[in-house]
């Protein structure tokens, strides 16, 4: 009988919602595991801040340590599951481990975002690979997709709702017509949102999940500052309402796309679909990612964004993964492939698309024609209008859909409409996205 390869020894820095999961999953699939990655698996160490802390699952105390450096100094362990999310004492600690040749799966993205060039550049250099598909869209293996299935693809777009509570929050304004507040306080209430949302629904929380996706379809690392990012805060119930009126859903999109020129152009924003495309059926904390590729045209990844089960399952396949694949580390393995065949980041005001744009101005004879104006100089045109019969006297509710323009022309338009005497409140802009 052939010899059976050593189990695969794991550190678990993190015994949070995600590392509980993980810890849990693990044992519980431990013998399917087995027979199809061939290797057993066994976690050796679990770094947690509070030891003593009760938890949700079941851990012998001796595997639990408060120093994550214990992960690190242990020459049994192959495998570091980072799962402490933050930044500086994540990077220390996948840093530390790849130096020492340890394998890192991670599922934190803000980590991947700001520092994730360094750590593909060392990863590289240690022959050591870097695991990440939990980083984005939880259980969607979004990663692997563009990682392997597509691999013969050049990736044309991926557009996608890849940020579950703010895809929540929008989900219930729309259908139960709540206000921003009460929508974000129900999600918080319900676990969806943290106390302190920002990353949520300020948008970044997508845009880091955007600026891997992009790194890895198009071979160099973007930086935060490359990319265009607005959260929901802004977004209002009457937005929702004259949205849907005209046979829009508006949603926070993540866009991924390639330009002519071979740019790339990756934006974060509320934007408006049609209610007839799929991806205005995505509802509640779901996610969905469409990407088109020249070769497979395009293709449709929807499941669960976030959650325990969902999120460890993705850290599991990279469990497998790297079982399958402990001792053969080198070539092309390390997580990200870099290669210029592709431009550099498109600005944002170089960027086109359709407008959403409602004004509140004087209910005064000649109104539009000064906006008409204003638009017109700048060569933008509008294919149609609303503007309600009902309103409060001497206050009139505008709304204007407005053609092609980049985003630098439809910017200095708002500029120069936001100062005309007869506009009342700040105009509100959104992307009218062709998908």
């Amino acid at each position: 009988m052939a010899d059976q390869p050593k189990p695969l020894r794991i550190g678990l820095a993190g015994l949070g919602n995600v590392g509980a999961g993980v810890y849990k999953n693990l044992l519980k699939n431990r013998s399917l595991l087995q027979e199809r990655t061939g290797r057993a698996m066994e976690i050796r160490k679990v770094a947690v801040r509070n030891p003593s802390k009760p938890r949700t699952v079941a851990v012998p105390d001796e595997l639990l340590t408060a120093n994550l450096d214990d992960l690190i100094e242990d020459g049994e362990i192959d495998i570091i599951v980072e799962l402490i999310g933050g930044i500086d004492q994540a990077f220390t600690l996948v840093k530390s481990a790849l130096e020492r040749k340890k394998i890192v799966v991670t599922g934190n993205k803000a980590l991947l975002a700001e520092h994730g060039k360094e750590l593909f550049a060392l990863a590289e250099k240690q022959k050591t690979p870097i695991y990440f598909e939990a980083a984005v869209a939880g259980g969607i293996p979004i990663i692997k997709t563009v990682q392997e299935s597509l691999v013969g693809n050049r990736i044309d777009s991926m557009i996608g709702i890849i940020n579950g509570t703010s895809n929540y929050i929008l989900t219930r304004m729309a259908e139960e017509g709540l206000d921003y507040p009460e929508a974000l306080k129900e999600a918080q209430d319900l676990g969806y949102a943290e106390a302190d949302p920002a990353l949520d629904v300020n948008g970044w929380d997508a845009a880091h999940k955007a600026i891997i996706l992009a790194s890895l379809s198009y071979g160099f690392w973007l930086r935060a500052e490359d990319i265009y990012v607005e959260g929901i805060q802004d977004v209002s119930l009457v937005d929702i309402l004259f949205a849907d009126s005209l046979g829009y859903t508006i949603k926070l999109l993540a866009v991924i796309r390639l330009d002519e020129s071979g740019g790339i152009e990756v934006r974060v924003q509320p934007s408006l679909i049609s209610n007839g495309h799929i991806l205005a059926s995505v509802n509640g904390v779901f996610n969905a990612i469409l990407v088109n590729g020249d070769v497979v045209g395009e293709t449709l990844f929807y499941g669960s964004g976030a959650g325990q089960d969902p999120t460890s399952s993705s850290v599991i396949s990279d469990l497998a993964d790297a079982a399958a694949r402990l001792g053969d580390c080198g070539g092309r393995r390390t997580g990200f492939v870099p290669h210029g065949l592709y431009g550099q980041p498109v600005a944002i005001d170089d960027t086109v698309s359709e407008y959403y744009l409602r004004l509140q101005v004087a209910d005064n004879p000649g109104v539009l024609a000064q906006i008409a104006t204003v638009l017109g100089n700048l060569d933008i045109g509008i294919s149609s209008m609303i503007q309600p019969e009902e309103h409060e006297e001497g206050i009139a509710p505008i709304v204007l859909m407005l053609h092609y323009a980049t985003f630098g022309r439809m910017k200095e338009a708002l500029r120069q409409i936001a100062d005309l005497d007869c506009v009342r409140a700040q105009p509100v802009l959104m992307r009218v996205e062709s998908l």
